[in-house]
């Protein structure tokens, strides 16, 4: 799955303090098991992937007591975030795969950045959009 994400939030994930991805909706496949990473302007490169290792979608409240100590983000942003909604998701990541150098869209079978997410499959191998 390629995911747009701040660069801010990218480089919390990367360096560590950012342990968790948050969305307001769940991707309907359940075997996504690898987020793509592109970091949005003023990078707009895809910079890394990273492993999924567990989907959360329950309350607001349950979600953030669940991941709160590696969210990367202060309470009051997600809570902001999730503003009038009464389910949050949060994708725990896991090993993290930096681009020794960032790569473009292109490079995925991508033309534009999705505005939350796409499925893309295989990355490894062929780089290739579904």
């Amino acid at each position: 799955m390629l995911l747009s994400i701040n660069p801010q939030h990218v480089e919390n994930i990367l360096n560590g303090t950012k342990q968790f991805e948050y969305r307001k909706r769940c991707c309907r496949r359940t075997d996504v098991d690898t987020i793509v990473i592109y970091s949005t302007y003023p990078v707009m490169k895809v910079v890394a992937e990273v492993s999924v290792e567990e989907i959360i979608v329950d309350t607001i409240k349950k979600v953030w007591n669940k991941t709160k100590n590696y969210a990367g983000i202060s309470e009051e942003f997600f809570l902001e975030y999730y503003e009038g909604k009464e389910q949050a998701v949060a994708y725990k990541l896991g090993v993290i795969k930096k681009f020794p150098k960032p790569k473009k869209l292109s490079d995925f079978g991508v033309s534009h950045p999705p505005q939350s997410f796409m499925y893309i499959y295989n990355t490894s191998k062929n780089n290739k959009r579904k």
